[in-house]
């Protein structure tokens, strides 16, 4: 059996936040919406955490300077959008002609919350995307208690699932 690759991660990471995306275009007001989540007030702090998460890992997996956090917007789906964007481009940029040993060398860092550390590229990059999906799946829970329900599936399942439920069950 194959493992996850890191396109197929990176695909589901797209995927659940085009989502996102299109959710926070349609009701703006989400923005707002109060919030606790990873010392954040509202929804948009925490989108804006998302995104730059991503932004800033994907700097740092490429040795270029981090983005200060304290600039990087989010009063707005496409100014947060445009940040997740970047990041995901710069991500989709380290997958072309990278060897597998590049990607289990080690980089030192320095975190806001958990100081300096040290771990292979690899697990930087599984981290960037994981760290993503668990935080959109906060964000799911807090939009719908506030009567708003996104309407696509998020769970990894539906990346490949054919969809059955318009059928009577198995045929032979």
């Amino acid at each position: 059996m194959k493992a996850l690759t890191a396109d197929e991660l990176m695909a589901w990471n797209e995927r659940t936040s085009q989502g996102w995306r299109t959710l926070a275009d349609q009701h703006p007001e989400i923005l707002a919406f109060s919030c606790d989540v990873r010392e954040t007030s509202n929804v948009g702090e925490l989108l804006r955490h998302i995104v730059a998460v991503e932004l800033r890992y994907a700097q740092r997996l490429h040795g270029l300077a981090e983005s200060p956090y304290a600039e990087i917007q989010y009063d707005s789906a496409q100014v947060i959008y445009a940040t997740h964007d970047k990041a995901m481009a710069l991500l989709s940029e380290l997958l072309i002609d990278r060897q597998p040993s590049w990607w289990e060398e080690s980089i030192t860092f320095t975190t806001r919350s958990a100081g300096t550390l040290q771990a292979t590229r690899r697990t930087v990059l599984i981290h960037t995307l994981m760290h993503s999906i668990r935080h959109y799946a906060q964000l799911a829970t807090l939009v719908r208690q506030h009567g708003i329900k996104p309407q696509w599936s998020m769970d990894y399942l539906s990346m490949g699932a054919a969809n059955l439920a318009q059928s009577d069950g198995p045929t032979a």
